[in-house]
């Protein structure tokens, strides 16, 4: 018989790998929504704002772009959402990401 190795490791290693394909601006922005920022862009997903939910304060991100959302969003990090104006998206941590996340965090 052959031991299996623990659901455990493994779940480390994907996680590891996950943020390390990730680019600087990308994990900037992935821990500006886990810290209760809300991005939105237009509805081509450039402009991306940050937006405080406690208080409505605006951020432009500095190194963000419609590249660096599209990039998130096929690697499946977010997902597109209704805004709160006409022609705005607002995007959304995916269920994948907070799965990940807790993983880690637990971990």
């Amino acid at each position: 018989m052959t031991k299996r190795q623990p659901a455990s490791g493994i779940a480390k290693k994907k996680t590891a790998e996950l943020t390390s394909n990730l680019t600087e601006s990308e994990q900037d922005l992935l821990s500006q929504l886990e810290h209760g920022y809300q991005l939105e862009t237009d509805s081509l997903g450039g402009n991306p704002v940050l937006r405080r939910l406690k208080d409505d304060e605006l951020v432009r991100p500095f190194s963000a772009n419609a590249s660096t959302v599209k990039a998130l969003e096929k690697r499946g990090f977010i997902h597109p959402g209704k805004g709160r104006e006409p022609l705005t998206l607002v995007w959304l941590l995916s269920a994948k990401q907070s799965r990940v996340e807790a993983k880690g965090k637990r971990n």
